[in-house]
């Protein structure tokens, strides 16, 4: 059943993740030599944060359609989750190095998709929350039998 709760919050976990594509992370107004060239840092300036972004979302939409095996659904829930913590840690090590080169008068500004990432971690840990529920439900129905 696609119109279950974790399936919509699945759904809204994915999107928060793909728009970090079209959502930067951070501007400046002075360039730097590698994130910062185009005073714009955003997940396509790295392979990495690019992968885990894909990832991220890509699991997260197929967990939606496993909803006939709650066991798969929630490991591949689990996996998207942990892609979207590792994005977080990359994008914030990646930055924190590219901050060491920069000069000290730099205006680094924060945008939505710095918050992007946590707003999908809440989002899947709902919906890993509620396959739980989904599941416990279906055992204690199955006991009753």
């Amino acid at each position: 059943m696609i119109q279950r709760l974790q399936s919509v919050f699945l759904l809204l976990s994915a999107l928060a993740i793909g728009a970090l594509f079209f959502v930067p992370f951070a501007d400046s107004d002075i360039s730097t030599s590698q994130f910062l060239s185009d005073k714009v840092y955003d997940v396509k300036d790295h392979i990495v944060l690019s992968i885990l972004a894909g990832g991220a979302a890509l699991l997260s939409l197929v967990a939606i359609f496993l909803y006939g095996n709650r066991g798969t659904q929630l490991r591949v829930s689990i996996f998207a989750t942990i892609f979207c913590i590792l994005l977080m840690v990359t994008a914030i090590l990646l930055f924190y190095n590219e901050a060491s080169n920069m000069a000290a008068n730099a205006n680094v500004e924060d945008k939505l998709g710095t918050y992007l990432p946590l707003i999908a971690l809440v989002f899947s840990g709902l919906a890993i929350y509620f396959i739980r529920k989904d599941e416990s439900l279906v055992k204690s129905m199955d006991r009753l039998r």
